[in-house]
C-alpha cells in the first residue's frame, strides 16, 4: 500500500497549509496519507523529530513517500541518512527546505538540523524520485539553498512563479504542482 507521509515545518502544525487538501486529494486516489505533527514545532529538537519519522514510517519500503515542507525537509534529510545501506523509499518530496545555516536570530533550533553537510550521495541511494519545490520570491529560505538540493540530489527543482515560502502565511492552502508531481511517481511506480 502506498504511503505518504508529510513533515511540516517549525512552527508548523499537521493541519496547516495544504497539508489537509493534499491528504483529502490523496485519499480520492486511495493512496494513504498522514500529516505528522511533529513534537515541539516551537522548539524542535533533531532527534525527536527524527525519531517521529521513523516511529510513523515503520519499516522503510519503496511503498513510502516523504513529504517535507519548511524544516520538514532537512528533517526528511537526517531521517535518510540513518536508513542502512541497501533500503530504498519510493520518494521524498521537498517542498520549501533550508540547507544553510540560517543567520536570523530565533532559528538556534532549526540550526541544529543544518549543522555539518548532508550525506547527498547515500540520500539518494536509498531515495528512488526526489523532487524539489521552491517559490521564486520565498523570503524565509532563499532560492540558493533549492538549487543547491537540486543540484546535489540530481532531481528536478520545480519553481513556483511569484511563489513565497508556499505556506498559509503566503496564502497557500493547495499545492497542485505537488499533488501532480506526486501522483505521476505514484502512478508511475503502481505500473
Amino acid at each position: 500500500m502506498k504511503r505518504v507521509f508529510i513533515v511540516h515545518g517549525f512552527n508548523g502544525q499537521p493541519n496547516g497549509g495544504w497539508r489537509p487538501w493534499l491528504m483529502g486529494e490523496l485519499e480520492k486516489h486511495d493512496i494513504y496519507a498522514c500529516a505528522l505533527p511533529m513534537p515541539k514545532p516551537e522548539a524542535p529538537d533533531k532527534n525527536e523529530w527524527i525519531e517521529t519519522i521513523s516511529k510513523a514510517v515503520g519499516k522503510p519500503d519503496e511503498e513510502l513517500f516523504l513529504v517535507g515542507h519548511s524544516l520538514g525537509v532537512p528533517a526528511i534529510l537526517r531521517y535518510l541518512e540513518m536508513l542502512s545501506p541497501g533500503s530504498k523509499i519510493g520518494g521524498a518530496f521537498l517542498v520549501s527546505g533550508p540547507v544553510k545555516i540560517i543567520g536570523r536570530s530565533g532559528y538556534e533550533n532549526v540550526n541544529k538540523f543544518l549543522e555539518g553537510s548532508f550525506n547527498f550521495e547515500h540520500i539518494n541511494n536509498v531515495c528512488k524520485k526526489i523532487l524539489v519545490i521552491h517559490g521564486e520570491k520565498d523570503k524565509m529560505v532563499p532560492l540558493s539553498d533549492a538549487r543547491l538540493l537540486s543540484e546535489k540530489l540530481y532531481c528536478d527543482l520545480i519553481l513556483i512563479p511569484d511563489g513565497g515560502h508556499l505556506n498559509d502565511s503566503d496564502g497557500y492552502y493547495r499545492l497542485p504542482e505537488l499533488l501532480e508531481a506526486l501522483l505521476k511517481v505514484i502512478e508511475k511506480d503502481k505500473s
